[in-house]
């Protein structure tokens, strides 16, 4: 058998191919070397691929186009805690907040809403819930729309709540351009750090407008494997099978398939607001149209 298939330039191929198609994907899951996110980690944007940091955003907002939303949010237990950096498989888990997801051995409630552990008050020390909830979108940089398309995972407190000096949390502000007749996808968004906030927070506001010929670059980013791995809820279950009931819940890895990749480190760069448009009035503009 010939080894010809060993030369291929797999880069070259890439570019040519078209991306990955569903059983590929499929089958290799969320452990691919390339995925890439975007994290709040300590108040400070942080970019991640294939697991590793590699830059950071030093200023305290970042400009993005939101190719993709999951929609609804989805919920994550750990009754045995969970510590950054171990693999532990979560109790219980949702991707839409409704009900546990059929692959939960042992849900905790059947319904989301009836469960204890959604309840307020419930969290560590009384404060929140013990099932976490956030939020999944698919994001790009706007000067490289055609550029890696990112995961954004939102906790609860940047994806819910109030208004506060024209600037929302990331479903009313998602519910207040839907009220003016425009799509996520045509606006540069501005998320910003609440510096209140005891917790790394961000809050959300058009920043500019998506031009003309970006907007077939956003429709095509959105159908792309990469955006759709980046809103799915992919949890890694341990073989070893527990009543979290009982014991609270699974001891053994892990939650997150990722693979390390050996990548230089780079900072990523921020986009410049100087070439951002006056946009006070951008919703309302639209809105008249």
């Amino acid at each position: 058998m010939s080894n010809d298939l060993m030369q291929v330039d797999l880069s070259a191929l890439a570019n040519v191919a078209g991306g990955l198609d569903e059983d590929t994907l499929a089958v290799a899951g969320g452990a691919r070397q390339g995925n890439k996110r975007i994290s709040i980690k300590g108040g400070v944007f942080r970019k991640y691929s294939g697991g590793k940091e590699i830059g950071t955003i030093e200023d305290r907002y970042m400009n993005v186009i939101i190719v993709k939303m999951a929609h609804k949010a989805s919920r994550m237990l750990y009754l045995s805690g969970y510590k950054e950096g171990e693999k532990i498989s979560p109790t219980c888990w949702s991707s839409n907040s409704d009900m546990p997801d059929p692959e939960v051995k042992n849900p905790v409630s059947d319904s989301c809403s009836t469960c204890q552990y959604s309840a307020k008050g419930s969290g560590d020390n009384g404060m929140g819930t013990k099932c976490k909830l956030s939020w999944r979108t698919a994001v790009v940089l706007p000067n490289d729309p055609a550029g890696d398309v990112m995961q954004l995972v939102l906790p609860a407190t940047s994806a819910f709540g109030k208004e506060d000096n024209g600037r929302w949390p990331f479903r009313p502000y998602i519910q207040h351009l839907a009220n003016h007749n425009v799509s996520a996808g045509r606006v540069v968004t501005r998320m910003a750090f609440d510096t209140r906030s005891p917790t790394p927070k961000v809050l959300f506001s058009p920043a500019g407008v998506v031009s003309a010929d970006d907007l077939a670059i956003i429709a095509r980013q959105a159908k792309t494997p990469a955006a759709e791995a980046a809103i799915k809820l992919n949890v890694f279950q341990s073989d070893t099978e527990s009543d979290p009931k009982d014991d609270g819940g699974f001891s053994s890895p892990a939650i997150v398939n990722e693979v390390s990749e050996p990548v230089k480190r780079e900072a990523v760069k921020a986009a410049d607001p100087e070439k951002s448009k006056d946009v006070s009035d951008i919703v309302k503009k639209w809105a008249k149209k």
